[in-house]
């Protein structure tokens, strides 16, 4: 994801998501690999999947400036991985939670000290398991404040979870004071799918069950819709509306394609 996020910077003019240190954060360990990943017309599968990463990522930042000038002030990143917000927020009263794995948290902040990013005081790393931690506890370790409202931003985690595991996190979010938010992206299971989607969510599954990661957790928008409703002004994206807002007018072939990946959004 962080590669497809870099070379979006470097690849692909004009830029749907703008981030200075998505380059950065790699560094000469993943330098070469980087080269690899330009445009490939005859890999539209891959095109489309950095379409859907870039374009990910620049609707939870679009969400969070809006809960920023709603008086937000706490913004958690559930599953952070190499997402560099933290290291270039440019709201300053905004306080920024990372939560992820302990060990892709050290690996994040090895990668950082390594290429010389400055860790910001207004950054928390908060070491949780999805499947055996609480959120909640771990969250007020790091110096959460349950008392105001917090924008979530929970990308590229739901396919792995265990529903029980989505729903005990929902259950966290959706307690949490009015004001605050929630954007996140899911996957629609594959028998709604087209043949040919099909055969790319298989491909796609495959690799990342090697890599240990299976994916185990779908939903229809419908579906998705009535695991939300303690929520308000669901907003909920698929690959036509997601494309309008950040593809429209390209000269070149970035864009997301299918049916599967969709954004959501919505206020408590």
């Amino acid at each position: 994801m962080a590669l497809r996020r870099a070379a979006h910077q470097i690849y692909d003019s004009p830029v749907v998501f703008d981030d200075p240190i998505a380059v950065g954060i790699l560094g000469e360990t993943y330098a070469e690999q980087l080269r690899r990943t330009p445009l490939r017309p005859d890999r539209p599968f891959s095109t489309a999947l950095r379409a859907f990463l870039v374009a990910r990522s620049r609707y939870a930042e679009d969400k969070l400036q809006q809960a920023v000038s709603r008086g937000v002030e706490q913004y958690v990143l559930l599953g952070a991985g190499l997402d560099t917000f933290a290291y270039r927020n440019p709201f300053a009263k905004l306080r920024v939670f990372e939560v992820d794995h302990p060990a892709t948290q050290q690996w994040k902040r090895e990668l950082l000290q390594r290429n010389n990013i400055a860790i910001p005081n207004s950054v928390a790393y908060t070491p949780v398991d999805f499947e055996r931690h609480s959120l909640a506890e771990e969250l007020g370790v790091a110096g959460f404040d349950s008392h105001a409202p917090v924008f979530f931003a929970w990308l590229g985690v739901v396919p792995y979870l265990t529903l029980e595991a989505f729903r005990a996190t929902l259950g966290f979010i959706s307690a949490q004071r009015p004001g605050g938010g929630l954007t996140l992206d899911y996957g629609q299971p594959r028998s709604t799918l087209p043949q040919l989607e099909q055969m790319e969510l298989d491909s796609l599954a495959s690799r990342v069950e090697k890599a240990g990661e299976p994916f185990q957790l779908f939903f229809t928008p419908p579906e998705m819709a009535a695991e939300l409703s303690r929520f308000h002004s669901v907003e909920d994206l698929g690959a036509a509306e997601i494309n309008a807002r950040y593809f429209s007018e390209r000269s070149d072939q970035l864009k997301m394609r299918g049916s599967a990946a969709r954004f959501l959004s919505a206020w408590l």
